[in-house]
């Protein structure tokens, strides 16, 4: 059913002008609402659409200066309490933040009025976080959601505003973003209580120290994770599109269910390398999905399905590592989330095609015989609950690359490179997924 766009701007102020909120639902649970999995100290990975940040942050090395952030993510489910969590993951000293805020995204950096809300840490207003850790917020009270079923902030945007006080040193980040962000200028202070975007004359297409955002959400709320890598976090779908397959599979869950779907995708990410990770010997695709796999999945709130797309990177000449190798990684992940949650579905999903990629590490006839041998493992192998056949959805029989509708061209990428596609791929993909194998109890 359409609703009037006024009667949604009607719902929406009256959401934001004081009504009283409706009781929080009995058995209510806290459910991860948007993800940014963290890769690594800025500037190594993939970044897509990037501004030059030279005046920003002159140095990686010591990173931000007391200056302020306003990251822009879109929850996949709002709730009446959110909290969130700040990394200090690949830090190298410990790091103080302070004037954190979250708000609703009126346009840029600017914030919608009256949604701007204080964030505390155990009570305070800044938190200092060691090098390797993360912390999660105190409950955060949004009183213009009163309604967890309700329509006026389905697709809006969260504004996640902090300060850094002093030096960051190495900066904890989630490169390719494909979502515009902002940030002030270096030595610029504190404003994360400020609902105009003056203070934040920079843009940028990543994420910082910010990985997770949780909504408190009625019991019977699931959560789907998409884990993998570029081809999930949405290398050539559109800026501030959200077009990328899991951001399609959310829409179509949405229509059926209630169902929160985070995307836990990292550019370049591979299952069974690189042996070894750390802040001062990173690598552009971040660790490993097994070293990552705690952080990033299990440790999130009310995971009850996993959709597991990797296995090109560790298939390019970069890599160039064995079928079997990769397999083991993947009953190995499969075993753990298992292990942590035994009432999680596990859906893998196959490789699609990277023969003839432009790309200089894909393209080969010997990554596509590995690629269909891990094809057919994850189709009959008897590891998964189920498969999502993204090879099938777009594979172009004839060539046996990807059909050429689904490879990107644009004024701003150019020719695709035949890995990556365009949003038509990405919405076959989506649309691929079958939900009744995915919601299944």
């Amino acid at each position: 059913m359409k609703f009037p766009r006024c009667l949604l701007l009607a719902a929406l102020a009256f959401a934001l002008n004081g009504a009283a909120p409706a009781a929080p639902p009995t058995g209510a649970k806290w459910v991860t609402s948007w993800t940014g999995s963290v890769q690594g100290p800025y500037p190594t990975g993939n970044a897509t659409a990037q501004p030059n940040l030279s005046r920003v942050f002159p140095s990686p090395e010591t990173g931000a200066r007391d200056q302020s952030f306003r990251l822009i993510v879109k929850p996949d489910i709002w709730g009446r309490q959110a909290r969130v969590r700040l990394s200090n993951v690949f830090g190298t000293r410990p790091m103080t933040f302070d004037a954190v805020y979250v708000g609703v995204q009126l346009s840029g950096a600017a914030i919608l009025h009256g949604t701007n809300r204080a964030v505390t840490f155990g009570g305070k207003s800044t938190v200092t976080i060691a090098p390797g850790s993360s912390a999660w917020s105190d409950g955060i009270a949004l009183p213009f959601v009163h309604d967890a079923n309700g329509i006026e902030l389905v697709g809006r945007k969260m504004a996640v505003t902090f300060h850094i006080a002093g030096e960051s040193g190495p900066m904890t980040w989630h490169a390719k973003a494909l979502t515009t962000s902002y940030l002030s200028a270096p030595g610029d202070g504190a404003h994360g209580d400020e609902e105009t975007d003056a203070a934040f004359p920079f843009s940028t297409t990543s994420w910082y120290f910010l990985d997770a955002v949780d909504m408190m959400a009625p019991a019977d709320t699931r959560l789907v994770v998409a884990f993998g890598d570029s081809i999930t976090d949405g290398t050539d779908s559109t800026l501030n599109g959200d077009d990328r397959w899991p951001d399609v599979l959310s829409r179509r869950l949405h229509a059926v269910s209630r169902v929160s779907v985070v995307n836990a995708g990292i550019g370049g990410n591979q299952v069974a390398g690189p042996p070894e990770y750390s802040a001062q010997k990173p690598f552009s695709g971040g660790p490993s999905a097994l070293q990552r796999l705690d952080r990033d999945v299990l440790s999130l709130s009310g995971v009850s399905a996993v959709i597991w797309l990797e296995g090109i990177n560790d298939f390019s000449k970069n890599a160039n590592a064995s079928v079997a190798a990769v397999e083991a990684g993947m009953r190995e992940g499969v075993r753990r989330i298992r292990a942590a949650r035994p009432d999680a579905r596990v859906i893998g999903a196959t490789l699609t095609s990277a023969l003839g990629s432009t790309n200089a590490a894909h393209g080969s006839p010997e990554e596509d015989v590995n690629r269909k041998a891990l094809n057919d493992f994850i189709r009959r192998g008897g590891v998964f609950d189920g498969v999502a056949d993204f090879d099938l959805a777009t594979l172009d029989p004839q060539t046996g690359g990807i059909r050429a509708e689904f490879v990107p061209d644009s004024t701003t990428g150019g020719p695709g490179d035949k890995l990556h596609p365009n949003r038509a791929g990405y919405m076959a993909m989506g649309l691929a997924v079958n939900l009744e194998s995915l919601l299944r109890h």
